[in-house]
């Protein structure tokens, strides 16, 4: 039994926010019943994003709708609400919240009371001042971004297709990626794998005729497989005729001309940034503890330091890792301390909850797992080290198992075996990012993406 009506908040939908409600929901199940505790998520999207099958979606291997979970189907139990905490005041126990509905209403933003706090807001994508990367950059963190980068790169493929103009068929035929962590490396290798496939029909496009260009600003990519697979990753990447360029960096981008630091210029129709993330905003904007790189400063047991009935975990947290050998160490910001952070965080609560002692969150790092593309694959788990058809296996199954609801289980699993027996879709429905296109042209207007019209 809990000593005192609780009041939860969740900020944030993803990893940490819908794996803490759903075990809050188990743990608590008889006190929600009996109206002591009320859980209340806050989220942009009434969806949780499964990132590591983004790349696979961007492919057309798995469908877009499969890659998300509803927020209000697991989260049966407690009130979802579609917006953005703006505003944290942990001292007064208020969130300051902006909802679709507010925004409908002109009454700006309202104030939610709260007894406890888990904030999980996740990451945002980190960008630079680089001349026109604002104007052409496309990211890759969202479901949206990735069936955007679909439709766009068969699109590039009609243009080069119909186009007299070889300047504009080799730009259409130049794809660059900036960043070479997990969502750039698999992204490109998806990207390459299914544009490769998808030249056999076009009768005046080939293989060859596709750059694919991979820029890093470090020495390696791929650095959480090691340094071996990493290395090896990049000679497969070669081997495909991706350049793959270390050390480099991205001057500009203006005018649709990727600039690099070395000199080399590639007019180019496609720049992808995956050049790594940053907390989420609305840290900065609480009464909470920060590190020096912007991040909550947590204890092992995922509380938020100095502050009571707060917590956090996964992208926004900086949680010592107490398996680590060298002190000050802290757990890398992935999905692998995220699922098992939300478990340990929604325990917690529930034991702090009812006056009993508090867990340490404690798990070694066990390795990653990369796809390269369709069958093609690294990876470094338990200090064994895998590649090509066994390493892309491996992804296969562990993110199978991962992705939560056995209902997303089974769609993928019934998805990636149709795909074994059919032929890949190659077709861009990029009609989806202007929908009232057609009908405001057959109504007298101009499509929205006309640069002429008025919108």
């Amino acid at each position: 039994m809990v000593k005192e009506r609780a009041r939860i908040l969740v900020v944030g939908g993803g990893y940490v926010g819908m794996y803490t409600a759903l075990r809050l929901q188990k743990k608590l199940k008889r006190e929600i019943k009996r109206g002591q505790v009320e859980i209340t998520v806050v989220s942009p999207d009434p969806y949780m994003t499964y990132q590591p099958f983004l790349p696979e979606a961007a492919a057309g291997s798995i469908s877009p709708r499969h890659v998300v979970v509803p927020l209000r189907r697991v989260l049966d139990r407690c009130r979802v609400v579609i917006g953005e905490a703006t505003a944290i005041d942990h001292a007064k126990r208020t969130a300051t919240l902006s909802t679709l509905a507010t925004e409908e209403e002109g009454t700006g933003t309202e104030e939610l009371s709260y007894d406890e706090l888990v904030l999980a807001p996740g990451s945002v994508s980190r960008t630079l001042p680089i001349p026109g990367l604002a104007e052409h950059g496309i990211g890759f963190k969202t479901v949206e971004e990735a069936i955007g980068l679909r439709n766009h790169v068969i699109e590039q493929l009609d243009i080069a297709s119909s186009t007299r103009d070889p300047a504009v068929r080799d730009a259409a035929l130049t794809f660059v990626f900036v960043g070479g962590g997990y969502a750039g490396v698999e992204a490109l290798g998806e990207l390459e794998d299914m544009a490769r496939y998808a030249v056999r029909y076009y009768h005046n496009v080939q293989a060859d005729d596709l750059k694919w260009i991979l820029v890093e600003a470090s020495n390696r990519i791929l650095p959480e497989v090691g340094a071996e697979m990493g290395t090896y990753t990049v000679t497969q990447l070669r081997r495909r005729n991706i350049q793959v360029l270390l050390d480099t960096r991205l001057a500009s981008c203006a005018d649709r001309v990727a600039i690099l630091d070395d000199g080399q210029r590639f007019p180019t129709r496609t720049l992808v940034w995956t050049a790594g993330v940053k907390p989420h905003p609305v840290l900065a904007a609480t009464d909470l503890p920060l590190t020096t790189h912007g991040r909550l400063k947590c204890t092992p047991e995922l509380t938020i330091e100095g502050a009571t009935h707060a917590w956090a975990a996964g992208d926004a947290a900086a949680v010592p890792d107490v398996t680590a050998d060298a002190p000050g160490t802290e757990t890398a910001p992935n999905a692998q301390h995220a699922v098992r952070q939300a478990k340990v965080l929604g325990d917690n609560i529930a034991h702090s909850l009812r006056g009993e002692p508090l867990q340490t969150y404690a798990h070694k790092y066990v390795g990653s797992v990369a796809s390269l593309g369709l069958h093609k694959g690294v990876a470094q788990v338990y200090g064994r080290k895998l590649k090509g058809y066994p390493a892309w296996f491996m992804h296969r199954v562990y993110h199978l198992s991962r992705v939560p609801t056995f209902n997303r289980k089974a769609r993928v699993l019934a998805e990636w075996t149709l795909a074994g027996l059919f032929k890949r879709e190659i077709v861009s429905l990029g009609s989806l990012e202007h929908p009232r296109a057609e009908f405001e042209l057959a109504a007298g207007g101009r499509p929205p993406h006309d640069p002429k019209g008025s919108n």
